[in-house]
């Protein structure tokens, strides 16, 4: 089992930046790769960010640009910070792991951008 748990959500005036983390535990050992979704108001999921155990990085094609995917290997975090914020940013911001067997959620956060 993977226990992840997000945090650094608010509200913030667009332009601005903001810096989520998530934090995981339990058995991280089975983690072969992590992402950042969101899920806009009324809208589906959809995947933001992504970071492999090797450290590569991806992003989706609306963040592109405005946003860092990275990992503390000892306090077991990633972090996505976006910037440049917009209102179509607003969103619930779910953290994810895959393993093998399953993938696991966080409770996500939400991130409320005004313009």
């Amino acid at each position: 089992q993977v226990q992840l748990v997000e945090s650094g959500g608010g509200l913030v005036q667009a332009g601005g930046s903001l810096t989520l983390s998530c934090a995981a535990s339990g058995s991280i050992f089975s983690i072969n790769h992590m992402n950042w979704f969101r899920q806009p108001p009324g809208k589906k999921r959809e995947w933001v960010a992504g970071i492999t155990n090797a450290d590569r990085t991806n992003y989706g094609n609306s963040v592109k640009g405005r946003c860092t995917i990275s990992r503390d290997r000892a306090n077991n975090t990633i972090y996505l910070r976006v910037s440049s914020l917009k209102p179509e940013d607003t969103a619930v911001y779910y953290c994810n792991a895959e393993t093998i067997l399953q993938d696991y959620w966080g409770q996500g956060t939400q991130v409320t951008v005004s313009s």
